[in-house]
């Protein structure tokens, strides 16, 4: 039998959202594990975490009422052995509330919401409100992977850019399956129609010699110096650079051949994962003498358009003419432990990818300039060869 419970979720937005949890039981997997059956219904019913006022309070009240309501309703529909996973109410629901729903739930990941509410944005200007997913068919969803192919701009009234409209339709995909396996769709209809194909973005990068020569090349800003070039050294981003304090740098001593050992164990700000960076003994020296556990490594350190600016004037006086960033900087790293022998697993872990097809594009990049060098051999005037 169904057990049929309700639940809260706290939300980004320090509400509580209600929901409906259907707990079939277990399944014992392949491997011996065993997997939790569940299936969720949200109510699209909220409450206020910490009420405050009597309006706040009878707010609640009703709501919670309302929901222990549809609780009831659902668990008479199986005791009445009714219950089917493609429940017909489920289908008057509308697609934009269901997709801020699941944006939601994704709230502790931050760049997985803040794309998932860019991609919002987009389908709010494509949908009408009142859209259930009973209107939804093959032709609304070819619709808007056309919207945002012809008619969808950016803020600054430009075209999408191929990864953009990949990874905003795979959102808008995200809440259909979703949909499709919580109910609200009887057929999964996002299989029928084929997304974005991902673009191959490019990575400006600077050569061994270039960051030679911008390594001996004055800067405006030594702290911006300091910091392009531990990025360089050590393929560690912007924002994991800016945050970095004292107690995330570890000097641990000496290996068994008397070589220092230094390590950066920090949280990733894009991934929210732990990382344990082992660094060389000169990318150490580029973070100075040690500080207070909980200051600063590279102190007025700021990201600017001023900043950017001083970046490209100080890579000009080096005679480097690429539009280097300063995310340029973590291409480099890449690229150059790549040259230099490491395979490509060691450098996904090390720059701190989810997936080896990230690091991938950095081995096409190798491959490319192979191939290039093929053609740099010298034609010879040769005899025909017997």
């Amino acid at each position: 039998m169904i057990k049929v419970h309700l639940r809260k979720k706290k939300l980004k937005t320090g509400k509580l959202s209600l929901y409906i949890e259907y707990y079939k039981g277990i399944q014992t997997l392949a491997n011996g594990k065993i997997k939790h059956l569940r299936d969720y219904e949200y109510l699209q019913l909220y409450l206020i975490s910490n009420p405050n006022s009597s309006s706040e309070k009878k707010k609640n009240r009703e709501q919670l009422e309302l929901a222990e309501q549809i609780l009831a309703i659902r668990k008479a529909e199986i005791y009445q052995g009714k219950y089917r996973i493609q429940n017909n109410h489920r289908g008057k629901t509308t697609l934009l509330d269901f997709y801020e729903m699941k944006k939601e739930e994704r709230y502790q990941t931050k760049g997985n919401y803040d794309n998932w509410d860019a991609a919002q944005k987009h389908l709010e200007k494509y949908c009408p409100n009142h859209i259930t997913f009973n209107d939804v068919d093959i032709d609304f969803i070819k619709g808007f992977k056309k919207y945002l192919d012809t008619v969808a701009v950016t803020k600054s009234q430009k075209k999408l850019s191929q990864n953009t409209k990949h990874t905003y339709f795979n959102k808008f995909k995200a809440c259909l399956n979703a949909a499709f396996e919580e109910g609200y769709l009887k057929e999964n209809l996002i299989k029928k129609v084929k997304g974005f194909a991902m673009g191959e973005s490019t990575r400006e990068y600077l050569t061994s010699d270039e960051l030679q020569r911008l390594s001996k090349t004055p800067c405006k800003f030594p702290i911006l110096k300091r910091a392009f070039l531990f990025s360089s050294l050590t393929g560690i981003q912007w924002s994991d650079i800016n945050k970095l304090v004292w107690s995330e740098v570890r000097d641990e001593g000496k290996d068994e051949a008397g070589n220092s050992i230094f390590r950066i164990v920090f949280q990733q700000k894009k991934t929210e994962g732990v990382e344990y960076l082992y660094i060389s003994k000169q990318a150490r020296n580029l973070l100075g003498e040690r500080g207070e556990p909980k200051d600063r490594v590279f102190r007025n350190l700021h990201y600017s358009a001023h900043m950017n600016l001083q970046l490209l004037r100080w890579c000009m006086f080096a005679g480097i003419t690429k539009h280097i960033t300063f995310h340029s900087a973590r291409h480099t790293n890449a690229v150059l432990l790549l040259e230099n022998g490491a395979d490509i697993y060691t450098v996904s872990k090390r720059l701190g990818h989810k997936e080896i097809r990230t690091t991938e594009i950095y081995a096409k990049i190798i491959d490319k300039k192979m191939k290039e060098a093929a053609n740099l051999v010298p034609k010879l005037e040769l005899d025909t060869l017997e």
